[in-house]
């Protein structure tokens, strides 16, 4: 969601000062540059793991950390900091009304991505939200991609779509046999580091998947025209 269909304005990193700061990481220090270099190098993987990670395996601390970056993730998210990425609504909406399910996948608590959906007013918007602790782990793994699936009813992977703005969510795509894995340049990453992590696409932004997909090709007549005298 952050980087791919959601701006936050580099809430992630405020939060997650705040969290190392509970441990008695102090910003401007050595061990925090470390911290932070590691947790940027991760992002898009389970924030419990990336804790788990940094803190040694120690696994109070990183449930601690994670709890208090949630904590303060979601009170920057409640006073409206977070917004959606220009054209991901009209994208998602373009693409239900192809018959494309649309599922939102994070590597955020199920209660922060709950509240950034009512934040930007998305309740209703999508198929499915889902979070790591609902599928047993985050990305780099397949298992959110692939639990996707199974609950939308997909026959198929190879017709699955993967759309993401970090190497991890590009390695997740081809590992769950996603048919289409496309980077987006909207959260930090450049063109060749999304290619080199497995991208078989990249756009500038979710705006232009419904263009990719080629999804207005694959409407109902009878919708197309509709669609075409609503802006004529």
């Amino acid at each position: 969601m952050a980087g791919t269909t959601i701006r936050d304005d580099g809430l992630v990193d405020q939060a997650f000062t705040v969290a190392v700061a509970g441990q008695g990481v102090a910003p401007g220090t050595a061990e925090y540059e470390r911290m932070r270099a590691v947790a940027r190098k991760t992002r898009g993987q389970s924030k419990i793991e990336i804790f788990r990670l940094l803190l040694g395996g120690d696994e109070r601390r990183a449930r601690a950390a994670n709890e208090t970056f949630e904590e303060a993730y979601g009170l920057l998210v409640d006073e409206g900091a977070v917004t959606p990425v220009p054209g991901a609504a009209e994208a998602i909406e373009t693409l239900r009304a192809a018959g494309v399910k649309v599922a939102l996948m994070t590597g955020f608590a199920r209660a922060t991505q709950e509240a950034i959906i009512d934040a930007v007013g998305w309740r209703g918007l999508v198929d499915l939200a889902l979070s790591p602790a609902e599928v047993g782990r985050g990305r780099p793994y397949p298992d959110l991609v692939l639990v996707a699936a199974l609950r939308l009813g997909v026959d198929d992977v190879r017709r699955v779509a993967v759309v993401g703005d970090t190497p991890l969510d590009m390695i997740a795509g081809g590992r769950a046999g996603a048919g289409l894995v496309a980077g987006v340049l909207t959260g930090g990453c450049d063109r060749p580091t999304l290619l080199a992590a497995g991208a078989t696409h990249v756009i500038g932004s979710v705006g232009e998947l419904p263009s990719l997909l080629d999804v207005e090709q694959r409407r109902p007549v009878e919708q197309r025209q509709s669609a075409a005298r609503s802006l004529a």
